[in-house]
């Protein structure tokens, strides 16, 4: 029996809006990932995450953003009402979903993470962060108790920091998901690992690329509105990547909202 070939995605964001989106995404899921460990290094790793929540949180209005777009999907959504061709049972729990998140985020004082800079113990914390070496015991010995500590209070502690943050990995995992989930996927070979597709001025909002592990192929992505360019280049970790000059068989999908 053929086993079936293991593909990497990589996703690319057309707006800084869904760049900030796939940023926080990932450092929700690295969060999660370390609070669920028990290790004291795993529980500091956990701390530098949620700082680097709060540096990307920092650059925009996440709340507002993830509301717009909660409600531009729940009025799109809403239109569908009636349709023959859309379930109504499967609709009616999506837009639950979407309003749910919409009231959890309307409930939450603040900007995301204000709880967090408001914290002077953390925030000393993540002022020697950002030092190489900057948070050993000597430098912050009661950082140090805190991570010698019971290790059940360090969790309480950890969900009492990350639980205001649930709202936004709700909205934020919902935006992404109905933003993939309107993806047209097609089959495409790059040629001596080049690949170009004009798009027409159409407006997309993220594009996937999947290929294939075994390959040892990376792909470069460059887009605009008008065109697109993937050049592959070997997964080989040198210094300068080099690029590939052989046929790449990719799929290739392209989202938009």
């Amino acid at each position: 029996m053929a086993t079936e070939q293991r593909m990497v995605l990589y996703e690319y964001p057309f707006s800084e809006r869904v760049r900030t989106l796939l940023r926080l995404e990932d450092v929700f899921e690295k969060l999660g990932y370390f609070c669920a460990q028990e290790h004291p290094y795993c529980h500091h790793t956990a701390l530098l995450t949620l700082f680097e929540i709060l540096e990307v949180t920092a650059r925009a209005d996440l709340k507002s953003d993830l509301l717009q777009e909660l409600e531009r999907h729940k009025q799109a959504l809403t239109a569908l009402r009636n349709n023959p061709q859309v379930a109504e049972d499967a609709l009616d729990h999506v837009l639950r979903e979407i309003e749910q998140a919409q009231r959890a985020l309307n409930a939450t004082p603040g900007k995301a993470g204000q709880h967090l800079r408001d914290n002077e113990w953390l925030t000393s914390i993540r002022s020697r962060a950002g030092i190489p070496g900057g948070t050993c015991e000597f430098d912050l010995p009661s950082y140090h108790a805190w991570l010698m500590g019971d290790v059940a209070q360090r969790n309480a502690d950890l969900q009492q920091w990350v639980r205001p943050l649930s709202q936004y990995v709700s909205g934020t995992s919902i935006v992404l998901k109905m933003l993939r989930e309107t993806s047209h996927r097609s089959s495409q070979v790059a040629g001596q690992g080049q690949f170009q597709q004009m798009l027409q001025g159409r407006t997309y909002a993220m594009l996937q690329v999947r290929v294939a592990a075994d390959l040892a192929a990376v792909p470069e992505i460059s887009a605009n509105k008008y065109m697109l360019w993937i050049r592959f280049t070997a997964a080989d970790r040198d210094v300068k990547p080099r690029p590939v000059e052989r046929d790449i068989p990719f799929e290739l999908s392209l989202c938009s909202f």
